[in-house]
């Protein structure tokens, strides 16, 4: 099996370089915005056309080079799919920032022993330093680098380069350890796995911090300045690195605290975010806007690479059914005290723990069909 995932690179640069870096990454961008004009107007989104039609006047217009040329077509083609995907309408993207799309040893590459990394510009070809920490893993043989993306940002330059390597999958039948995890929004994640140990990781300062950044940008909205919309932009911005972050030390803790053949067992929330109908308008936002998918995203890859699976389970009753005996009824829940109390043998235990026993249960029964868990 393959797992590809986004590496980020630091580029090391002198101020000559930066210039020729700078010119090149504009002018990539301007070639981006002529071949948008053109599929605009023609609603055109084959890629052999629209190069035929593109590819000479974007290299005289903005001196790219061949490749960067055809680069630069497949760049704003796949632009314009995910916004008919998303939208479902014509809307022409505008590339305002500087940016640059790099072919595997073509337009770049990258030498491990020197850390050198060879770019094509506008100039004919540089070579420049990069930040080698972290990144000496991605250099063997099993890895395979695609099509880079050199960004500016925080006046630095940043390589984002797609790693393709060849993973084990876990088999079923190598499963040696079971966790259940729930997801929600008191805490973002309850955990619950073999040895009837529980972990709560506390959403509450989460949503505290997003009700901040909400009433901020609510009252830059009414002031409605330029800098305010660009203050919007960058507290969102924040906001989202910040939840990353957090999903990110979530997913790697539970990871690494548990062994090679462990089984991660979480709900499919897949239509979540249109289930609005129950949930008062007041928690809306909250509930809408929850970065479960994401959470899920970062445990499913890191769980691959280290030898362990994640598998989704059907979410229905899970916070209803009484983990000792299997009574489920509706009653059992008390949602505004957060306490699950089966009214058929009287279990009690916190709602969220009882989420994730049922679905540590439900991961023994995708072992062993039919079988129940004891705690």
């Amino acid at each position: 099996m393959q797992q590809t995932i986004t590496a980020k690179l630091q580029i090391l640069f002198n101020p000559s370089d930066k210039q020729i870096l700078c010119d090149t990454m504009k002018a990539y961008s301007n070639a981006c915005n002529y071949v948008s004009d053109y599929i605009y107007k023609t609603h055109n989104l084959s890629r052999y056309s629209v190069q035929e039609d593109t590819y000479y006047q974007v290299r005289e217009s903005f001196g790219l080079r061949s490749q960067m040329a055809v680069s630069c077509v497949r760049t704003v083609i796949a632009k314009y799919k995910t916004i008919l995907e998303n939208q479902n309408e014509w809307i022409k993207p505008i590339f305002r920032l500087p940016q640059l799309e790099l072919v595997w040893n073509r337009d770049y590459s990258l030498n491990a022993k020197n850390d050198i990394f060879s770019v094509n510009t506008l100039n004919g070809r540089i070579k420049v330093k990069f930040y080698k920490n972290g990144f000496d893993k991605y250099f063997t043989n099993d890895c395979k680098f695609g099509t880079a993306k050199l960004v500016f940002k925080h006046s630095r330059f940043f390589l984002h380069i797609p790693v393709t390597y060849e993973i084990n999958e876990l088999a079923m039948s190598d499963v040696s350890n079971i966790v259940g995890v729930d997801r929600g929004i008191r805490f973002i994640a309850t955990i619950y796995d073999s040895k009837g140990k529980t972990i709560f990781y506390d959403g509450n300062v989460i949503k505290q911090k997003r009700g901040r950044y909400k009433a901020l940008r609510k009252e830059l909205q009414q002031v409605h300045t330029p800098s305010s919309r660009r203050r919007i932009k960058a507290i969102g911005q924040r906001e989202n690195r910040w939840m990353q972050d957090t999903n990110h030390c979530i997913s790697r803790a539970l990871v690494e605290s548990n062994p090679d053949g462990t089984l991660f067992v979480i709900e499919d929330l897949t239509g979540i975010r249109s289930a609005t109908e129950k949930v008062l308008v007041k928690n809306r936002y909250v509930s809408v806007s929850w970065s479960y998918y994401d959470l899920e995203q970062k445990l499913t890859y890191k769980a691959l690479r280290n030898h362990q699976l994640v598998e989704k389970v059907n979410p229905a009753y899970t916070s209803q059914t009484c983990p000792k005996c299997g009574h489920t009824e509706m009653a059992n829940r008390d949602k505004r005290r957060h306490l699950f109390c089966c009214k058929n043998c009287g279990y009690k235990s916190n709602d969220d723990r009882i989420g994730a026993m049922n679905l540590y249960r439900m991961g023994i029964n995708l072992l062993v069909p039919d079988t129940v868990a004891a705690e």
